[in-house]
């Protein structure tokens, strides 16, 4: 009988600019209005703090932060869809909030399409709550959607 070893888990690097085809390839699966290359560029030029999580040596997923003062706010978080549903968006959406924690923010934000209800219900678990919304924030095939706005607070008073 022969034992069979559990797959790797899934890691995380910082984001480079070689990442850049890998990245769009999973943005075009994922997102029907989905980021330029361009974006993910500038973002690095910006030195937006960024992570690419690889599982089997393949990237499968990826996130954007900006920091200024002391908040933080999601700019991107995706999985690839063939990889999603087994926890590796909870992994990394925690890595982008202890990075904005370790670099001082104290409150964090993101925008969601309430019809992501996926994300809005991982969000939720993971302590943001729901703080307004953005009318005609994103494309959508009939016109413009909402966006939901979420925060949680990384910093208070007390806290060790």
């Amino acid at each position: 009988m022969s034992a069979r070893s559990a797959p790797a888990p899934a890691a995380l690097r910082p984001m480079r600019e070689a990442d850049l085809d890998a990245l769009m390839e999973i943005e075009l699966r994922a997102y029907p209005f989905p980021w330029t290359r361009g974006i993910f560029h500038d973002c690095l030029q910006a030195g937006y703090p960024g992570w690419v999580m690889e599982h089997s040596g393949r990237v499968i997923g990826y996130g954007v932060v900006s920091l200024a003062a002391d908040e933080a706010h999601i700019l991107n978080v995706c999985i690839d869809p063939r990889q999603q549903s087994q926890g590796h968006g909870r992994m990394l959406l925690r890595a982008l909030v202890k990075l904005a924690c370790d670099r001082g923010a104290h409150r964090i934000f993101l925008e969601v399409r309430p019809s992501n209800t996926a994300a809005v219900t991982l969000y939720h678990s993971e302590g943001f709550n729901e703080i307004g919304r953005r009318p005609r924030y994103y494309p959508a095939h009939n016109g413009r959607e909402d966006a939901l706005v979420m925060a949680m607070e990384l910093f208070f008073e007390g806290m060790s």
